[in-house]
């Protein structure tokens, strides 16, 4: 007898069912049968479930005589299964990798309760990917397993079949079946969950459900109608079970929610089938009317709507609402063209007037928060050159992070024009607005925000996935305003002359924003990795992958739980993404912790003991650490044909170099993360990239562009450098490895 059943219904899903069934008989827990139900598809449905019943004995055909619908197509799967948990997924919908082993997991933890509710994301048709936005109902604090009035907020969530696993016994005893028609889920749903002795809840994404593209015009069938057929069957399965009477409050409210949802969704009703349904809707109201529920302020119009079958008055309102968004949006587009005019009229004021020699402004990535190399610099300003005043651009919700010793600006203000018409230094990591005029007596630093390794500036010509429609002759206008950039190293400096052309000086100081690498100590190390919630002795793996051009949607590369585990505990996962990812890398767990949105790059840097990445500049800011780095390449490639890089860094990596994730936990498993090889070439990297960042790289570029001093203080060979060592080297711990490999772990050779 397997452990799951899992269900998949199939009609008209020929596009998505190969996907579907792949992610089912690809989870890393296989002890499963998977029972795929051609709901006498009348395309390629039937034939591809054969296909891979052929191919993988644990799939369960089932061909229907007639189409039956979802309902009962689920039923005549539940009728041949034999697993002891029931797992549903639509044709078009995917589990996520390894959700299985997690279901089972929980499962097992929570003492195998009758229904165990997992959380989902929906996938549109653009492939996003969009978290339930009532994740908190699955919270795992608390005790496990309990009954649906400890947690009566997981009757919110979706009344759906695939965001739980059903016991099976559970279900035979209850008599639990799908009835006819669409919206099938709900007199399931909400008696499974009232009847269940034990519930237990995983705050884990296990299902991508997809979410087909609406044509745009409203809905042509009556199936929305069977509706009220469902809720009927739902109080009626009340009345038969007295014991669940207080739950009609609860379930009269979210009938009234969902009917009124139906009917607000102007693509779901056939126009003149409208009043009808509301008229229904009110019948409804009146018969299963029971007060307790209240009703938040927002949905108490359309309660009152679907309470007095008002459809003019909808209609109404309807009206002059869109009315009201149109006259608004108008007022709104001319008050802002009035507001931008003014603002262009006292930018122009402000270059008229002397410029202010003690001023200096800053702003890295556009206006994110402090931070990066400006970040470095204004902090040098204000240590070695405490005349110049100090302001930092950056959006409101990002102010937070600004030292409470420099001024905020907010773009697009009037302060923030003035700031850019009469500042004397003018200092960023990317550009400042393109509408920047500067004038003589202005001084201009690009820090730049790394050493390239993927092609930049002109050289992205030939690259238009990578470009993505960048004007090369804007791009020339800003580099001629530059006065200064900033470079770490001889390739660095060779590169920017090249792609970005003019008549700037380098200076070839090293990266400010590494210079903490050379001052920090092991309590600030200890108190980083505290603030983090890293445990005590463990080895925090940062994990910071770059961004795909070649992708629409991205995606982690990585299977982070999968790592993790056969790791062993000893091994945690700081995840940070990208910035123009979209969302973290991973949800946040006892051992992966997500630290996307950490405002310093820097201090996760300290933090860990390793970094992995792929084609990320921060290998050679890391570098400087003298901590061991993995390169995760698995598609090499697909980005050197989107991107291009500068040199192959196979050839001359960091350290060690990982084509697959078993490569990848292989060489954190057997040690070889930092074992003498390693090193080597952890040491030669260094040598080419890192001659300059000796933690002075802020204090040279202030003493010459501000005070003048345009002979730099003499560099600190590497090997009298002593960056601060990681906690797995300070503890002098060993590599534990989980996995068995032939080869005993390497001891540990970092140089500290």
């Amino acid at each position: 007898m397997p452990r799951f059943s899992v269900i998949v219904p199939a009609y008209k899903v020929q596009a998505y069912l190969h996907e579907c069934l792949d992610s089912v008989l690809s989870q890393s827990y296989t002890d499963l049968e998977l029972i795929a139900v051609d709901d006498c598809s009348p395309d390629a449905c039937g034939a591809i479930v054969d296909e891979f019943a052929a191919r993988d004995p644990r799939v369960r055909p089932v061909h229907l005589a007639g189409n039956q619908g979802p309902g009962g197509a689920r039923n005549a799967g539940l009728a041949v299964a034999g697993g002891d948990y029931l797992v549903f997924l639509d044709g078009d919908d995917t589990l996520t990798p390894d959700a299985l082993r997690a279901i089972a997991d929980r499962l097992k933890e929570t003492g195998d309760p009758d229904v165990l509710v997992h959380d989902h994301a929906l996938i549109d048709w653009t492939g996003q990917a969009v978290r339930n936005g009532l994740a908190a109902q699955l919270t795992e604090q608390g005790p496990a397993p309990f009954r649906l009035e400890d947690r009566p907020g997981l009757l919110r969530l979706l009344t759906v079949a695939w965001n739980k696993a059903y016991r099976r016994e559970f279900v035979e005893e209850s008599g639990f079946s799908f009835p006819p028609g669409h919206h099938e889920n709900t007199p399931w749903t909400y008696p499974a969950l009232m009847t269940a002795q034990t519930l237990a809840t995983l705050d884990r994404v296990c299902v991508h459900h997809r979410r087909r593209r609406q044509s745009g015009v409203p809905g042509t069938g009556r199936g929305h109608f069977d509706a009220f057929n469902q809720y009927d069957r739902v109080f009626a399965y009340v009345d038969q079970h007295p014991e669940l009477a207080r739950w009609r409050p609860v379930l009269f409210r979210r009938m009234v929610d969902h009917l009124s949802a139906l009917f607000t969704d102007r693509h779901l009703l056939p126009r003149r089938a409208r009043a009808e349904f509301l008229l229904k809707a009110r019948a409804h109201y009146r018969r299963y009317l029971t007060p307790g529920q209240p009703v938040p302020l927002r949905a108490r119009l359309r309660h009152t709507l679907v309470r007095l079958g008002l459809h003019r008055t909808y209609r109404a309102l309807e009206l002059a609402k869109r009315l009201g968004r149109r006259t608004a949006h108008r007022g709104g587009r001319l008050a802002k063209a009035l507001r931008a005019g003014a603002l262009r009229l006292h930018y122009r004021v402000q270059r008229r007037l002397p410029l202010r020699e003690d001023h200096a402004v800053f702003a890295a990535y556009g206006d994110r928060g402090h931070g990066c190399n400006p970040g470095a610099l204004e902090q040098a300003f204000r240590t070695h050159a405490p005349h110049i005043r100090t302001a930092w651009i950056a959006g409101a919700e990002h102010h937070h992070t600004i030292p409470t010793a420099t001024r905020r600006l907010r773009p697009g203000s009037a302060a923030y024009w003035t700031a850019l018409a009469r500042s004397k230094y003018l200092v960023s990591n990317v550009g400042f607005d393109r509408r920047l005029v500067k004038r003589p007596g202005q001084v201009l630093v690009q820090t730049q925000h790394g050493t390239p390794l993927k092609h930049m500036g002109l050289d992205l010509q030939e690259r238009p996935a990578a470009a993505r429609g960048t004007d090369f002759a804007d791009l020339l206008a800003d580099v001629g305003k530059w006065d200064y950039l900033l470079s770490a190293n001889r390739h660095t400096t060779l590169t920017w002359e090249r792609v970005y052309p003019g008549t700037y000086t380098t200076l070839e100081y090293g990266y400010p924003r590494n210079d903490v690498f050379q001052q920090a100590t092991s309590q600030d190390v200890r108190r980083l990795r505290e603030s983090l919630g890293i445990p005590e002795g463990t080895v925090a793996i940062l994990y910071a992958p770059t961004h795909r051009d070649y992708r629409r949607t991205q995606r982690c590369a990585l299977d982070l739980d999968r790592v993790l585990r056969r790791l062993g505990p000893r091994f945690v996962v700081l995840a940070r993404a990208h910035h123009r990812h979209g969302g973290p890398l991973a949800t946040s767990t006892g051992r992966i912790i997500d630290v996307t949105d950490h405002p310093s790059v820097e201090s996760l840097c300290l933090a860990s003991d390793a970094l992995v990445t792929d084609y990320s500049s921060l290998m050679f800011d890391y570098a400087n650490l003298d901590r061991p780095i993995v390169i995760h390449s698995d598609d090499r490639e697909a980005y050197e044909a989107a991107r291009g890089t500068y040199f192959d860094l196979r050839a001359f990596p960091p350290g060690a170099v990982a084509r697959s994730e078993d490569e990848l936990t292989d060489i954190f498993a057997t040690g070889h993360w930092r074992g003498s090889r390693s090193t080597q070439l952890r040491s030669a990297f260094r040598e080419r990239f890192c001659p300059y960042d000796d933690g002075r790289a802020a204090e040279r570029v202030v003493r010459h562009v501000v005070l003048g001093q345009t002979d730099p203080a003499p560099f600190l060979p590497l090997a009298e450098r002593f960056p601060v060592p990681s906690a797995a080297a300070t503890a002098e711990l060993s590599p534990q490895p989980t996995v068995p490999h032939p080869a005993p772990p390497s001891p540990l050779t970092e140089t500290v």
